[in-house]
């Protein structure tokens, strides 16, 4: 069947299209919307656990970590400029117009999983520290909060754009702050870092770092494909190697200074309760809105493969729907199977990397052959799968090794190469 890429009839998301070059966005607009995606809460929370390193293990887990994830969704970020593609229309040429909803659904899962675990990351604090007893309190605060990121994620790139030139500032100013307050009252970098707890070693810490973001990482194209070449890829590489790494730096020096393991009671307890409530609830706005739009294209493209094609705005509010009703079950349930996930997505994007660069012609054409599913694909994302989640510790209880999302990566490439990945496709 012919590939699902069309250029009439188009909705401002491009659900089903290849962008345009005249629907690209410059390097400003793009950057703020990559970090505003990348200025997450959890990786404030990666850094609080990466403070059990001693001062040169954290700088090694967290400049290592942060390379690796940055030349990672640099290349996706490259492919989704290059191609106007975004990530599920990508995956069609990858692994099948069918074959697709495969990574579709997982990427759908996770972003939509974090989304709700977010809406109840903000609303227990919240009720915390004002004293709201009662699950009627919470309950309200997350629909509240739940509306109001889905609407932004509703109106599409413009709304994520608006929410983080308003969050990007703010939490890099409030995050900052709590750094540089904890390295003046703790003495400085080393001493705040010397009653580090043990327990963690580099490796470990890389595997945390890059495991904080590289499921959403993966989504990388559904944002860059807005984008021209070159700002694509500097705002990608800047957001997931620097401003990320920024996040690790707010939540591990603050966390170390004060021992608190929770980014909000460790910036509560530094007295900065109001800065705590601004950082944390923009954090998850301008991730979470973000998780909301990738989770909403990859329900679209199931829908599509299923010969009922539904636009990404309605599914948004689906997504939005789900994340509200399961917040609450997400938040105490769920993040271990998210964290699963974390090592069954990264080799859908070395797969997507590595098939565009042997295809390139089969990328840029609109009038390409797709078949319903790329078999090798699949076992090659299984394979990769499986090696993350045994080197990650799922499958046998106990057993870690390396750094899990690596090995998932290179054992999905060589699979794939050796299944005929490489070999000319259908144009």
């Amino acid at each position: 069947m012919e590939a699902n890429v069309k250029t009439e009839h188009v909705d401002i998301d491009y659900t089903f299209e290849r962008i345009p070059e005249s629907g690209r966005k410059g390097f400003w607009s793009m950057f703020v919307i990559m970090l505003g995606f990348t200025f997450f809460s959890a990786s404030m929370w990666t850094g609080v656990s990466l403070a059990a390193l001693d001062a040169k293990g954290f700088l090694l887990a967290v400049i290592l970590g942060g390379a690796i994830l940055g030349v990672y969704t640099g290349f996706l970020g490259y492919v989704g400029a290059k191609t106007g593609l975004n990530f599920d229309l990508l995956c069609h040429r990858v692994f099948g117009s069918k074959g697709s909803c495969l990574p579709s659904l997982m990427i759908a899962l996770t972003q939509i999983g974090w989304t709700g675990v977010g809406f109840a990351m903000f609303a227990y604090p919240l009720a915390d520290v004002f004293g709201w007893s009662g699950n009627g309190m919470l309950w309200l605060m997350n629909i509240i909060i739940g509306i109001a990121i889905t609407t932004s994620a509703y109106f599409g790139v413009k709304g994520l754009e608006i929410v983080s030139w308003v969050s990007v500032p703010l939490i890099a100013l409030l995050g900052g702050y709590a750094m540089i307050k904890a390295l003046v009252d703790g003495g400085g970098f080393t001493a705040v870092f010397a009653k580090s707890t043990g327990g963690l070693t580099v490796i470990e810490g890389i595997g945390l770092v890059i495991g904080s973001f590289v499921s959403g990482g993966t989504a990388t194209p559904n944002f860059t494909r807005f984008s021209k070449l070159k700002p694509a890829v500097w705002t990608t590489v800047i957001a997931f190697f620097i401003g990320n790494s920024l996040m690790f730096f707010f939540g591990g020096v603050a966390g170390a200074f004060t021992g608190q393991n929770d980014i909000f009671y460790v910036m509560a307890a530094m007295g900065l309760m109001l800065p705590a409530i601004l950082v944390l609830g923009a954090n998850i706005w301008t991730t979470n809105d973000n998780g909301l739009y990738t989770g909403a294209l990859g329900l679209s493209n199931i829908t599509a493969a299923l010969g009922h094609p539904v636009r990404k705005r309605p599914m948004v509010l689906i997504a939005g729907v789900i994340a509200i009703v399961t917040a609450f079950w997400l938040y105490w349930n769920f993040v271990s199977w998210l964290n699963i996930l974390n090592c069954t997505l990264p080799p859908i994007g070395a797969l997507i990397v590595a098939d565009y660069f042997s295809h390139k012609d089969y990328y840029m054409s609109d009038k390409v052959k797709v078949a319903e599913v790329h078999w090798n694909a699949i076992i090659a994302e299984v394979c990769g799968s499986l090696t993350g989640m045994l080197f990650g510790g799922y499958l046998v209880p106990g057993f870690k090794w390396g750094v899990p999302s690596i090995l998932a990566m290179a054992v999905a490439l060589i699979v794939y190469f050796a299944t005929g990945g490489g070999k000319p496709k259908e144009a």
